[in-house]
This record gives C-alpha cells, structure tokens and sequence, in this order.
C-alpha cells in the first residue's frame, strides 16, 4: 500500500516566531490601546487558520503562480504591518503621557494602523473565498472563520470611533476603500508578476502600498478642502505637519509606481498608431519606444510629480530647487558624504562584478558583501547626517525604479546593458521578469530610518534595518556556509552556528554603538530587554522563514526595538 503522506504540522518554525513577535507586542499594551490590540489578535487567527488550509489542501491558490520554494507566508505577510504600526502606537502613546506631542499624530498613526489591518484582513477575506470556490473547505466552516475575525475587529473599530467622536460611517468607507484597493492590487501583483514573491510577500507589499497611496489622496483632500467643500470625505485630519523631505521621497516613488501604468497605455496608443499608418516604423519599434519614453518620463518627474509636492506642501521653490539648496545648506558635510558613498560604490560593484563572473564563490556569500557595504555606507550618516540621509533614500530607491522600469521595458540603449549587469548579482529569489533583491535591502535599510523620524524614544530604533541585515544576516550566512553544521530543519540550510553568530554579533554591535550614540548627544531610554528580545526574534525569524528575509526581518526588528 502507497504511504499516505502526512499533513504539515500546525507550528512550525516561522510560525511559532511571529506568535512570539505578535505576544511581545500585545504584552506591551497600555490599557488605552487593548482594543486595538484584540484587533491584532483576531487578524492574526484569521491569518493563520488560511495560512495552515492553503498549507493543508491540494493546491487551493494554484490560480497564482508564486516563487518557487517558498511557502505561503500569510501569517507573517498579514500581521508585520499591523503589528509594527502597533509598536509605533505604543511607543507614540508614552510620548503622549510625557506630553511630548499633540494628540493629532497619535490619531494619524491610530487611522495607519486600522488601515492596514482593514487592507489585511480584506486580503485574508479574498484568499479564503477563493479557497472555498475551489472546493477546498466546507462552506459553513469557512463562513464561520470570516465571520469570527471581521465581525468583532469591525465591533472594535467601531468602539473606537465613538470614544473619540468621529463619524463611523465615513471612516469606515474609507477603510473598506483601503481593503477594496489591496484585493485588487494583490490580485495585480500576484498575475502581472508571476512566481516573483510568495503570497505573503505580496501581501506585505500590498499593504504597504495601499497605505502609501492613500496617505497621498488623504493627504491632497486634507489641502484642498481648503478651497474645495471636500472636508466631510476625510473626517479625520491627516493634515499633520510633514517635512520636505518625506513630501519629496513620496512624490518619487509614487510618480515612479504610477509611470508603467501610464506607459503600458502610452505603447498600446502607439501600436495602434503603427498599426494603421503601415509604415516602415515598424521594424524600429524599439527606437521609436525610447523616443516616447524618455520625454514621457522626463515631464512626469519635473512637470507632473513636483506639481504635486507643491500642492500638498507650501514649497517656496521648485522641488527640485529645493533639494539642491538643502544639499548645498551645508556642503562640506553633505559632499563629502556623497563622494564618499559614489566611490564605495564604484569600488565595491567592480569588484563583485568581477568576482561574479570569474570566480565559483556562491551568489549568497558574494550578496552579503552589500550588506556589510550598508553598514559602511549608512552607519556614520544615521549619526551625523539622518535628514541627509532620509533624503538620499528617497533619491536611491527613485534611482533603483527608473532603472527597473528601463530595464524591465527594455528601453533601448540602456534596457539590454543594465539586465545583464544586474543578472550577475540574482539568485533564486529573482527572476528574469522582475529583480528584487536590491530594492528589500535598500528598503530594509531606509524603513526604519524613515519611521523613526519625528518622535523616538529608542535610539537604536532608526539602526534596525543596518544592525538585522548589514550585521546579524551577514554573520549569520557566513558563518553558517562555512562552520555550521547542526541545522534548524532536516529539509532547511539555515544553521543553529549561523543564528548564534548572527545573534552575538548583533548584541557586540549594540555595546559599541550605544556608548557611541551617548557621546553625539542621545538620550538613552533603550531597554536592554528590548534589545534582546528583538536581536533574538529576527535572529530566529532569519533561521526559518522561506521568505525574503530583508523585507521582514527589519520591520519585525523595529517593531520590537519600539517596546
């Protein structure tokens, strides 16, 4: 008789570390926020009774084609959002206490945080409906597990507009509007992409867009009510006070995700064109795509995207202006942080380049020498230069998605030579249709540096991305590949050597940096339980996640560092 094979277990590794993330946050609850915290708890049974089905059943979402060798993910794609606007929540509600701001940013993150659970949960909702049409669950049981988390989180919602007097009618459209947008967009990115990300992957990415692009239409309704009756559509104010430079980076990057969109319509106009005159044209279609696409491109990032920032913020100049006279406020510094960042570059991609293609050295180990280059790179501006370096963020992840969209375009001359320099660098988490590795390190990286602006009362907050990936990933790989030998999973490469190492380097690493942090004039309010608990969480989340560990590794260290 065949064998019959065995169901996957109910905990496993990655599983048990984000109920340990998700119990370190709820622990750390003050009363104003148990609601809120019930809320997490519910999402994240909801997420993981469809994470164990889809683990379970026969292929229940095989109509998305996912990255190959990685589970689904849903638990930890669901709930790092929710819980690290949680943390932040936490963390805002001790400075509220201290009366070290005004209750308005609390509000604001309070809308974040609902937002995003109401974009999880919508996903979540999708996902077991397509589940149940496939035929892989009973209808009633399914039915009941919807009903069990949507109905109280919206209970809960609710309970919470009225305490603070809101209108709940408007806000709870807005939050349908921000669930509406994720089914959609994760809809889009799992078809348009495929076997690019793992569905947790994508779910992590649909929230935090959706979030990103509503805060942009709340943000544009918020300034023009002002001469517009539009008031009553956005009954809480996101109308806090933001810098230039966030105001800028989000312009980029949101002009930038639009731009291929509007492009794909750009091209089929132009076929169509092509198409009726019947010209020769036809045989350059490539040439005639560049032409297009470079004017195109060039009115959007100088006409289009700054129209915007200067609409949503009172810039006295053109953007653009503004930048190069904030560079130049201080230009010693502000240069020579730069030449110093473009010759570290300059140096370090000809040399791995060189290695990737004449030596046997594994992509992994060569990989890691980015992440070590962070630490270099980013270290002593988080220090000394942190606006500076929120900004160059900004201008590296635009620069990073013009080049993605020439490259995955194959906008001639450049389309063809940036595919194959950036092919010398993939591994199996890339693919030919879509590179990712580069954009979740910088991410890793600029996240929690762009989330720790404003108000923080932990230090070491705003290093979470270069000490979990930069230090503690690093370490761990290396010393893995090269001493380990004792395995966290039969079917796993991840060592229990590599995770102490990464684990000790990462708490050396905050010995030295905290006395550092003291002598340039920072408070020191970080807890070193903290410190411990978050180096050890992303220490083990880093050992038995098949995800991209550098898009979850740095949230879930943040969030913890928050606490």
């Amino acid at each position: 008789m065949a064998a019959v094979p065995s169901s996957p277990p109910l905990l496993n590794g990655e599983r048990a570390v984000v109920s340990l993330f998700i119990v370190a946050v709820l622990c750390s609850l003050p009363s104003s926020l148990l609601s809120h915290g019930a809320a997490l708890s519910l999402l994240s049974l909801l997420a993981l009774s469809v994470e164990i089905l889809a683990d379970r059943s026969p292929s229940p979402l095989s109509q998305f084609k996912t990255r190959p060798g990685a589970s689904s993910g849903i638990l930890l794609g669901a709930v790092t959002l929710p819980a690290v606007l949680l943390s932040k929540l936490i963390q805002l509600s001790r400075a509220i206490a201290l009366r070290e701001i005004n209750r308005q940013e609390v509000d604001y993150m309070a809308m974040q945080y609902w937002a995003a659970t109401a974009s999880s949960l919508a996903v979540l909702v999708f996902l077991r409906v397509v589940m149940w049409r496939s035929g892989s669950a009973n209808r009633w049981g399914a039915l009941f597990r919807l009903w069990f988390a949507f109905v109280p989180i919206g209970a809960l919602l609710c309970v919470v507009l009225l305490n603070t007097g809101v209108p709940v009618a408007p806000v709870l459209l807005w939050f349908v509007f921000h669930g509406f947008a994720a089914v959609k967009l994760v809809q889009h990115l799992l078809n348009t992409f495929p076997s690019c990300a793992s569905i947790g992957e994508a779910l992590l990415v649909t929230v935090g867009l959706v979030l990103y692009f509503g805060d942009m239409l709340a943000s544009t309704v918020t300034k023009l009510h002002g001469f517009l009756a539009l008031s009553e559509l956005m009954p809480i104010r996101y109308g806090i006070k933001r810098s230039e430079i966030s105001i800028i980076t989000q312009g980029l990057i949101l002009g930038l995700l639009l731009f291929p969109i509007i492009f794909k319509y750009v091209l089929h106009i132009l076929n169509r064109l092509l198409t009726a005159s019947n010209t020769g044209w036809r045989a350059h279609y490539h040439i005639l795509k560049s032409i297009v696409f470079f004017p195109f491109f060039a009115f959007l990032m100088i006409v289009v995207v700054p129209s915007w920032m200067q609409l949503v913020h009172d810039f006295e100049v053109h953007p653009l202006l503004w930048v190069v006279k904030f560079i130049f406020s201080e230009p010693v510094k502000r240069l020579s942080i730069c030449s110093f960042w473009v010759l570290a570059i300059y140096v370090s991609v000809q040399l791995c380049y060189n290695i990737s293609k004449n030596s046997k050295l594994e992509r992994i180990l060569l990989r890691k020498y980015y992440h070590l280059l962070a630490v270099i790179m980013f270290l002593p501006a988080v220090i000394l230069e942190p606006l500076f370096l929120n900004l160059a963020f900004g201008a590296a992840l635009a620069g990073f998605l013009s080049l993605e969209v020439i490259r995955v375009w194959r906008i001639w001359p450049l389309g063809e030579l940036i595919h194959e320099f950036m092919n010398a660098f993939t591994d199996h988490r890339d693919s030919d249709l879509l590179i990712v590795s580069h954009f979740s390190l910088l991410l890793g990286c600029a996240l929690p540096i762009w989330m720790s602006s404003g108000y923080n009362d932990r230090p070491l907050a705003p290093f979470a991305g270069i000490l979990s990936l930069g230090i503690g990933d690093t370490m761990a790989s290396m010393v893995g590949h090269k001493y380990g030998v004792l395995r966290w999973s039969k079917s796993g490469k991840k060592t229990i050597e590599g995770t102490a190492a990464g684990v000790t380097s990462v708490l050396a690493f905050c010995l030295v940096l905290l006395p550092i942090l003291t002598s340039t004039g920072y408070i020191l309010t970080q807890h070193w339980i903290s410190i411990l608990l978050a180096v050890i969480v992303s220490g083990l989340l880093e050992a038995y996640t098949a995800q991209l560990d550098n898009a979850f590794i740095p949230l879930v260290f943040y969030g913890l560092l928050c606490l």
